[in-house]
């Protein structure tokens, strides 16, 4: 079906209702949201001394652009389903399809706010959040929580091609790890093996002291030599930060930062690389659904309802919550090997957008 895309006095008129109905909505949101926020936290400020410049500078300013992007699907949503109730209820809608604009044709100017609105998201996701994050998250622990977890038990890491480290437990009490293995290959066969009973991280050199070492050169003529000391320095591609999981490392990672965080990973065979896998794929996710949310808005407020725009309303924030719960729980696929992270993150767009296209089938009749 073709139709006139020259820009008229009806799109900017919708393209503003759209875009202010939204900003307003944010501010509104985001105002509710950090006056709860403060009223959860003001214990561990008070009680850590947090200093008010930090709180406002470092974490709410930081707190503003990560909230935003979380529940932007739900803000499009409602934006979509108020003013276009309200437009139906004041009969404008009937009036624009009256003067021979077709349904289609309304819906241009709500697809170029829907894009104007995806692109924002996506730089703040690639661009402005994850710096945003580094310094709210380094807030939280230093002033509300740590975000570290401390891997204590049999570490498998594979540091660099053909080098393999086993650490039987890790003390973060004093950085030590103990029963230290760090084996080389080449090929299939394995050319050295070294072993100690403890390595101590030293901040001096960036290595590890090995203490009570030993080292077992394997030839290929099946000799080996055995060296051992009381005490060795050395320095491998693996730090003590190797040793704690940051539950929110991910998100202060930009996109390339990203990739080679997932790459690095996937060579150690870290299980953790799920997690990095999750973050990767939402941040193009939660953009595109801009266009989904906004196609089964429209779809769902443009006619006129007995109940008024109460009832929209209501719909509309019941579907935008089943769709964000819907993208928490696509995420355990991924942490039961269920579904691969790029399937699973998708599926909620995809089964959304099936109900949008159906709805916006019918919604002409």
């Amino acid at each position: 079906m073709k139709f006139d895309l020259r820009p008229r006095k009806l799109d900017l008129y919708i393209f503003k209702k759209f875009v202010f109905t939204f900003f307003i909505a944010l501010l509104l949101i985001i105002g509710i949201v950090i006056i709860f926020d403060i009223s959860e936290k003001i214990d561990n400020f008070v009680a850590k001394e947090a200093p008010l410049k930090e709180i406002v500078f470092d974490y709410y300013m930081n707190f503003i652009p990560y909230f935003i992007n979380m529940f932007s699907p739900l803000f499009v949503f409602i934006t979509v389903i108020f003013f276009t109730s309200k437009m139906a209820a004041d009969s404008e809608i009937v009036a624009i399809l009256s003067c021979g604009v077709s349904f289609h044709r309304m819906m241009v100017p709500y697809l170029a706010a829907a894009t104007l609105i995806a692109v924002l998201s996506l730089c703040l996701n690639l661009f402005i959040i994850p710096d945003a994050n580094k310094t709210r998250v380094e807030f939280e622990s230093k002033y509300i929580k740590s975000g570290n977890i401390a891997k204590v038990r049999d570490v498998h890491y594979q540091i660099s091609p053909g080098e393999f480290v086993y650490v039987e437990s890790f003390s973060t009490w004093n950085n030590t790890a103990y029963k230290f293995t760090l084996e080389r290959f080449e090929g299939s066969r394995l050319v050295s093996k070294l072993s100690a009973e403890t390595a101590v991280w030293d901040d001096s050199f960036k290595g590890w002291k090995l203490k009570k070492y030993v080292i077992r050169d394997y030839y290929e003529d099946l000799t080996d030599r055995i060296r051992s000391g009381a005490q060795l320095d050395t320095v491998i591609a693996l730090t003590v930060d190797d040793f704690y999981v940051k539950k929110k490392t991910v998100e202060t990672l930009n996109y390339e930062e990203l990739d080679a965080f997932i790459d690095r990973q996937r060579m150690r065979g870290d299980a953790n690389v799920k997690f990095s896998l999750i973050e990767k794929h939402k941040r193009f996710t939660l953009p595109f659904s801009a266009f989904i949310l906004t196609l089964m808005g429209v779809a769902l407020s443009s006619k006129k309802r007995r109940g008024g725009i109460g009832w929209n309303i209501g719909i509309g924030i019941a579907l935008s919550f089943s769709y964000i719960l819907f993208m928490k729980f696509s995420e355990m696929f991924v942490y039961t090997d269920t579904l691969p992270p790029g399937w699973a993150l998708w599926l909620p767009n995809i089964l959304f957008a099936v109900i949008a296209a159906v709805l916006y089938r019918i919604a002409p009749k």
